[in-house]
């Protein structure tokens, strides 16, 4: 019945609703056939002044809807090939703007910064980000709206984008091909909206939808781009070889190993229409990703990496599935790495895009052999549909088919339903949103004996994402055979409630303080018989946001947690809870500077119960930005466990140096160490953007043994030199 009261819920009619077409408009002017734009952030071409600007910015914070305190100007012109824009960010003090960064998709918590996305097909369901910081840092993603919608930033579009400086503040023109997005050309308006990020201030200034449930990261509060016309993308077809130069070395008592090798590949991306495209990938390698970063697992659960590979990340957002729900029946890290470690990745194919009403994507991948994992296909199909006006249902199909594997192996076929509901004009512009989800997959073995329940989860969940007053609630059941072959889980057999509420007060024109806010949070998990198992309630009393961006939050809770079994904390059986239920309570502080300060730092600090005795935890980490493109970082994770075993500490140390003297060349490495492990491993890695779509990858990573004799033995090392080049037809 929930979900039917919901559905008419979102269908009757808000009185209080904004009257269709009140969204801003902006007319998109043609450059001239005899203009030539040089591309160098000064809008100095006459056709420039002839196109209409965007200017009504509001604040978004801290004075919701009041005036900003500085101009912005933003016009867009297009020819058939590219869309720019020019924007004209002025700032009475040009002395105070503050542009740390320069590296690709670097955060720009610490910089001015501008905005802006576009909905291509102007359904206020997914748009293309990008942003700019007054050095000419260069950032974009994809991002997907609805409960638990999220910005992918490891998607990398073609453009180009150029700084100005003068008295006035500072200037930028941007210039986006249109090969780099999927659009319908029949379609002459695009959603459009754009924000600003004044540093010093934390101001933030949007030109369409400036209420603070609203904003850039809605495109259903986007304005309306109009008057495109005649665009063109080409013929679609995009070709990206690459080639890698590579030496690994394994070092065994015997002495050193190395093997050379020379390789070389292929991508192919076809658009089959100008909104559904097909790409080819042929001997996938991944040489230039960056390492995991290393974390201490004290839990009895599966800890889940990011994925950070090229080929799974594009399109990747049409594969979500229920991402405020927390399942994934597909995790793309489950191809092509076992534990970690690279599996040669044969051939691929990838369809994503829109079809109608339909939001649609299509993985197909082989791997090879590599020692005793053998070869395996993998195949994954996603589509949702579009209904109602913000809301989606949807499928997704994965299969994993294993050649030679164990006796008896099947392939593994998963199948989930999901179903998202959503408004934002309950009340006239509250958001209110409804996610149901079920996912079943097959037995993985011919001898295997769980039910069709066994192998299911399912859940919903009815969530309020407002201010002041905002809350969730949901439930979820996982079947306790629940093990999807191309997704990721880290615990089942349970049944789970889990409510939250929070309130902020905005404290206005405060000279200190910007909001001040109250949470909590409770979760109820039994096993599949109602048999409590972990029960949490969190408490947080005080989180408070400071004028100058520094933050300050505590944080109380009380734990209890059913064993059915022995939980071995360290894996090595010298600290082993025995089976039982405990009951803890904690508090944990977390402190964190202005992060646009040349040095920024941050803390937490937590005490309390840990099983049979009690655990203190601290976090630490400082960045040191002494010139714009330069920083260096430095994180200590620490925890000490009082039992009556014995005690024990983790260290887990992370130092990381960042060089980027253009937006377009940027050198980067870490460092990192834990006393669990007792390894060092080091990364290095230099990138040479030599045009947009074409890299150069230079990159080094060393793992060194910690050995009980106090020395360091060097174990694996691997170099490699990576180009790749990107050619449009």
């Amino acid at each position: 019945m929930l979900p039917l009261a919901f559905l008419l819920l979102l269908l009757q009619s808000s009185p209080d609703a904004p009257p269709a077409g009140a969204r801003p408009t902006l007319q998109a002017v043609p450059v001239p056939d005899t203009a030539r734009l040089v591309l160098d952030g000064r809008l100095d071409e006459p056709f420039w002044e002839t196109a209409p600007a965007a200017e009504a910015f509001r604040q978004q914070e801290p004075l919701e809807g009041a005036a900003p305190t500085e101009r912005t100007v933003v016009r867009v012109a297009f020819d058939e090939n590219h869309l720019y824009i020019g924007a004209v960010l002025y700032d009475a003090e040009p002395d105070g703007i503050l542009a740390y960064q320069r590296r690709r998709d670097a955060s720009l918590r610490t910089d001015d910064r501008f905005m802006w996305i576009l909905d291509t097909y102007d359904d206020g369901r997914s748009a293309y980000f990008f942003e700019i910081n007054p050095a000419g840092l260069m950032g974009d993603g994809l991002l997907t709206t609805g409960q638990g919608g999220t910005l992918n930033k490891d998607w990398d579009g073609i453009w180009e984008a150029r700084v100005a400086h003068g008295p006035y503040g500072w200037s930028a023109e941007i210039r986006i091909p249109f090969r780099t997005l999927n659009f319908d050309p029949a379609r002459t308006t695009w959603g459009i909206n754009f924000q600003r990020t004044i540093r010093r201030r934390n101001e933030e200034l949007v030109w369409s939808g400036h209420r603070r449930n609203q904003g850039l990261f809605r495109p259903q509060n986007a304005g309306a781009l109009v008057g495109l016309q005649g665009l063109s993308q080409g013929l679609g077809l995009e070709a990206t070889p690459y080639t890698l130069a590579e030496a690994a070395t394994t070092w065994q008592p015997d002495g050193a190993d190395t093997d050379p090798t020379l390789d070389a590949g292929f991508d192919l991306t076809y658009s089959l229409t100008p909104n559904l495209r097909a790409s080819l990938t042929v001997n996938t390698d991944f040489a230039e990703t960056e390492v995991d970063q290393r974390r201490v697992n004290l839990t009895r659960f599966p800890l889940r990496f990011p994925e950070q590979r090229d080929f799974f990340l594009e399109g990747s957002s049409v594969f979500t599935f229920a991402p405020a729900s927390g399942v994934d029946p597909y995790f793309s890290r489950r191809i092509g790495l076992e534990e970690g470690r690279p599996i040669p990745i044969v051939a691929g194919g990838r369809l994503a895009g829109q079809v109608g009403r339909f939001d649609v994507g299509f993985l197909q991948v082989r791997t090879g052999r590599s020692g005793t994992v053998p070869p395996e296909d993998f195949t994954v199909a996603r589509a949702k549909a579009h209904i109602l006006s913000e809301s989606t249902a949807g499928f997704i199909y994965t299969r994993r088919a294993t050649h030679g594997g164990p006796p008896g192996l099947r392939d593994r076929h998963t199948l989930g339903l999901d179903l998202e509901l959503g408004t934002s004009t309950f009340r006239g512009d509250r958001n209110v949103q409804f996610q149901a989800f079920f996912i079943a997959h097959t037995a993985a073995f011919d001898t295997a004996a769980t039910s069709f329940f066994d192998r299911t989860t399912r859940g919903i969940r009815l969530a309020y994402p407002n201010e002041p007053f905002g809350g969730h609630v949901s439930y979820r059941e996982f079947g306790s055979a629940y093990d999807p072959a191309v997704g990721f889980n880290a615990r089942n057999g349970f049944r789970r409630l889990q409510p939250s509420l929070s309130y902020v007060w905005l404290l206005g024109r405060h000279p200190v303080l910007r909001a001040y806010e109250i949470g909590l949070r409770h979760e109820f998990l039994t096993d599949l018989d109602l048999v409590p198992l972990t029960v949490n309630t969190s408490v947080t009393p005080a989180e408070v946001r400071f004028e100058s961006g520094a933050r300050a939050a505590l944080r109380l809770g009380h734990d209890y947690e059913r064993l059915r079994q022995g939980f071995d904390i360290l894996r090595d059986g010298r600290f082993v809870v025995p089976a039982g239920g405990y009951h803890t309570y904690e508090a944990e502080m977390d402190v964190r500077t202005p992060p646009q300060h040349r040095l920024s730092v941050g803390g937490e600090a937590g005490y309390g119960g840990f099983w049979t005795g009690t655990r203190a935890a601290f976090e630490f980490d400082a960045t040191l930005r002494p010139v714009p493109g330069l920083s260096l970082s430095a994180a200590w994770e620490h925890t000490r466990a009082h039992l009556p075993e014995g005690r024990f500490r983790t260290h887990l140390v992370r130092a990381v140096a960042g060089f980027d003297p253009s937006p377009w060349t940027s050198v980067s490495a870490n460092v990192q160490y834990d006393n669990l492990s007792r390894i060092v491993g080091a990364y290095a890695r230099l990138r040479w953007v030599v045009r947009p779509g074409s890299d150069l990858y230079l990159v080094y990573t060393h793992n060194w043994l910690d050995d009980p004799l106090g020395r360091f033995r060097s174990l694996t090392s691997q170099a490699a030199l990576k180009a790749t080049y990107t050619h449009r037809f």
